[in-house]
């Protein structure tokens, strides 16, 4: 029997997953913490997440190696792909914003942080940082359950889009100055539609908390986890790497 397949994306509410059981309409569903939607999936299911999973100790100039190796791939889209910093960076500053202020200062502090744990010195983005307590969920989680980490792969939606249409780039940007771009969209619609989804599942209102754009993500990161599945996926590098806690670093296509 095929194993459950779910592609995962960060939204505003939490998480959003698109959900395949065998031969069954792909479901959709938000969830707050990313270990409350692993415990809805069985043992044996695989999940694509488009967050980045193991950290380095120390980085170089644009991140980790999965990130090095993808941008060639991704011509214009390539700045989609974010230089990941250390993990002391990363969980520099773990606790709650209570305003814009203390988040700005967090990013700061948590950037000297970045700096002295790269070489040369990189700060950090104010994008990358906003991924952080993401990044920090599914670290905590295969640190803690070292059987997730042959189940749960990182992906990215511009190089799933890229894998899923032949090695060919997306042509259009998802969104233009924060607002989405419907040519964009409809490029990625049309991509998925044939890969097989419906146009009416690609077409339906995204659940409360999540975006349109993180809708089609999440489903390209369900498509990235059936080729998982299959072994068809590819991975950036081949072998992964480990960081130094034994967390697989790869991003999978």
């Amino acid at each position: 029997m095929a194993p459950t397949l779910a592609g995962v994306d960060g939204c505003k509410a939490g998480w959003i997953m698109v959900r395949h059981e065998g031969d069954d309409p792909p479901t959709t569903a938000v969830f707050p913490v990313f270990a409350e939607l692993i415990a809805t999936l069985p043992d044996d299911a695989i999940v694509a997440v488009d967050m980045p999973i193991g950290l380095p100790e120390t980085c170089g100039r644009s991140g980790r190696g999965p990130e090095i190796l993808v941008r060639p791939l991704l011509g214009a889209r390539q700045s989609s792909v974010f230089a990941i910093p250390s993990r002391a960076a990363i969980y520099a500053e773990a606790d709650a914003f209570t305003d814009i202020e203390t988040w700005y200062a967090a990013h700061r502090r948590a950037s000297l942080v970045a700096r002295a744990t790269s070489d040369p010195p990189r700060g950090v983005s104010i994008q990358a940082f906003g991924l952080f307590a993401r990044i920090r969920e599914i670290d905590a989680l295969l640190i803690a359950r070292p059987d997730l980490r042959t189940r749960i792969f990182e992906s990215h939606p511009e190089v799933a889009f890229w894998r899923l249409n032949g090695g060919r780039a997306m042509q259009l940007p998802k969104k233009i100055k924060g607002a989405v771009n419907p040519s964009g969209m409809e490029e990625r619609k049309a991509l998925l539609g044939r890969c097989g989804y419906d146009r009416a599942f690609l077409d339906m209102p995204p659940p409360r908390g999540a975006g349109t754009d993180d809708f089609l993500d999440a489903t390209a990161m369900a498509a990235i986890a059936r080729r998982i599945a299959d072994g068809d996926a590819v991975s950036f590098p081949d072998p992964p790497m480990k960081d130094g806690l034994g967390v697989p670093i790869a991003i999978w296509a």
